[in-house]
Formats: structure tokens, C-alpha cells, sequence
């Protein structure tokens, strides 16, 4: 992997709490894989590998149980795609699993869902919504055409019509598989991210208006209130005002 920094530290050696978990979502209630990914990842940055391996082992993570939600006819779904009990994907909705559908989430005609996703508990997904690769914590509304990819999405959070997340860096020519790592900088020190594809961490009850662009690595910490802007990065602490 080629680094744009080599003097970088690694996230995990000393951990700062803006960098955690814990600090944009709150796991209460979210359910025992929601929960087990906040609780047990020490970083962010660690959020989506874990989740990859819970989704690619669903009988060792007993995920299926309980599973009893609803498939309408007319859903395209291919793969791994668990249901919970209260969740239904519509007609015309298209899932590529491995995807979790947590109780209570809907996703709805012409929305796509993509492997290594886990749509939380009273999700709203909607028409020409688009995600991959991303946790949507709880009562997320994402009911617009719009893109999540590389992401941790916090509860409560609204995703306005045309917002996107942006993972790759594109310094050069775009290569797949990427191969430059995300690096972040927080407090003026670059932290590497051990990630090649990341969008945005977004804490609760944050609400991106229509057409907001998220840069590579962007840390949004929950409560934060974004005015109208074509662009956002960088760390963003909890409660800030972006105008």
C-alpha cells in the first residue's frame, strides 16, 4: 500500500476519543450487532472490517434468528439478505447481500443496497438512495437519490436529496483496488486511517442538507448543524455550526 505521509501514527496507538466509536453513536437500543460494533471496535476506522466479518459469518453471529421480516415479490435481492422481524424491502427495491435489514427498516422502490451494509433498526431508505459498504445506525432517513458508501451513519440522521460521500482519494489516476490510504488530520497530526475506501463518519442527529459533498475521511461529530454548502471535511467536533 502506497502512503501519501510516511510519518503518519497509526490511529490505534494512542486513541483520542474524537476518533472512537462511542463518541458520535450512541449503541443503546440499536441491538446486539449494532451494539457489539460500537462497543468492541476501538476505533472508527475499525468499524467496517468488523462488520464485513460479522456479515460474512451470519450463522456464527446468530443473525439469523428472529429473521421474519418481509421480501416483497417484485424486490430483487441476491445474496445474503437477513430480514429482521418489522423490516421489509419493497417492490422494486434491489439488495446485494451480505445486508442486515434491522427491525423496523424499510427499504423502498428503487433504492439499492449494497454487500457489507446493515441498514439499522427504523431506517428509511428511499427511492434512488444508493449504499454500500456502510452501517446506517438507526432511524436514519435516506429518502432521495443520493449516495453512502465506506460510512458510519449515526442515528437520527437525515441525508438530504443529492448528498454523497466521496472514498477514494483522488490525487492521481483512480486505480481499483484503490491503493492510497485515507490519512486524516486531527489537531494538525495526520492520522492514518488503514483504509484505502472511506466516506464520512456522521454523528447523531446530524442532518446534511440537500447537495452537501463529503470529502474522503470526514468526521462529523454528532449535534453538528450544516448550513447549505456544496462541501464539507475534515474533523468536525460535536455541537459545531458549519456555515
Amino acid at each position: 500500500m502506497r502512503l501519501s505521509n510516511p510519518t503518519c501514527t497509526a490511529a490505534t496507538s494512542s486513541v483520542d476519543i474524537r476518533l472512537t466509536p462511542g463518541y458520535y453513536v450512541q449503541p443503546d437500543g440499536l441491538g446486539p450487532v449494532i451494539e457489539g460494533l460500537m462497543t468492541n471496535c476501538r476505533t472508527v476506522f475499525d468499524i467496517k472490517a468488523a462488520m464485513t466479518l460479522v456479515l460474512d459469518a451470519p450463522d456464527a453471529a446468530e443473525l439469523a434468528a428472529g429473521a421474519r421480516g418481509v421480501i416483497a415479490p417484485g424486490a430483487e435481492v441476491d445474496g445474503t439478505v437477513i430480514v429482521q422481524a418489522g423490516a421489509r424491502i419493497e417492490a422494486g427495491a434491489r439488495v446485494c447481500g451480505p445486508v442486515l435489514v434491522c427491525s423496523g427498516a424499510v427499504v423502498a422502490p428503487g433504492a439499492v443496497v449494497r454487500d457489507h451494509s446493515v441498514i439499522g433498526p427504523g431506517c428509511r431508505i428511499g427511492c434512488g438512495a444508493e449504499i454500500t459498504r456502510s452501517l446506517l445506525a438507526g432511524d436514519c432517513f435516506m429518502k432521495h437519490q443520493s449516495f453512502v458508501g465506506d460510512s458510519v451513519i449515526g442515528r437520527g440522521v437525515n441525508i438530504g436529496a443529492f448528498c454523497s460521500t466521496t472514498g477514494l482519494r483522488c490525487t492521481g489516476p483512480v486505480t481499483e483496488p484503490a491503493m492510497e490510504e485515507i490519512i486524516i488530520t486531527l489537531d494538525g497530526q495526520h492520522v492514518r486511517t488503514g483504509q484505502t475506501k472511506l466516506g464520512a463518519v456522521v454523528g447523531d442527529s446530524v442532518a446534511l442538507p440537500a447537495g452537501t459533498i463529503l470529502s474522503p475521511g470526514t468526521l462529523i461529530g454528532p449535534g453538528t448543524v450544516i448550513y447549505p454548502r456544496n462541501q464539507v471535511g475534515g474533523v468536525l467536533p460535536a455541537g459545531s455550526l458549519v456555515r
